[in-house]
């Protein structure tokens, strides 16, 4: 099993720095096709939504598609991606941040009935969604 970190991923879906895309792309084939067994985290899911967001300057709807490519990589391990998929339909919806949406989505998963936090948007769309 080998851990998927952030780089490659984005060096994967961005095609940014050539050599870097295809090794990145040769191992998503060989996990694709059964040979390898990669996965990753919710905080690499987070870390990339960051990087397109910050450093790329990508919009709301450039970041989420990416992220939805990502969420679609079936052959690559991530134990919240039903969680994550929740989180991004909803921050395509509203406007919070994808941490944000998370949380709703987290908290709701949980049958938290309660949110509480000093930010009113947030507040607003834990009781609206």
């Amino acid at each position: 099993m080998m851990f998927i970190d952030t780089n490659y991923i984005l060096r994967f879906l961005l095609k940014d720095i050539n050599n870097q895309h295809l090794t990145a792309k040769n191992l998503f084939l060989s996990a694709s096709e059964g040979k390898s067994v990669l996965i990753t985290s919710t905080i690499v899911f987070f870390e990339i939504y960051w990087v397109l967001s910050s450093y790329y300057e990508r919009n709301k709807t450039e970041v989420a598609n990416v992220l939805e490519k990502v969420l679609s990589l079936n052959f690559i391990k991530l134990e919240e991606r039903e969680l994550l998929f929740k989180s991004l339909s909803l921050f395509k919806k509203i406007n919070l941040d994808l941490e944000d949406c998370y949380n709703i989505c987290y908290a709701k998963s949980k049958g938290i009935r309660s949110f509480k936090t000093f930010d009113k948007k947030l507040d607003t769309a834990f009781g609206k969604n």
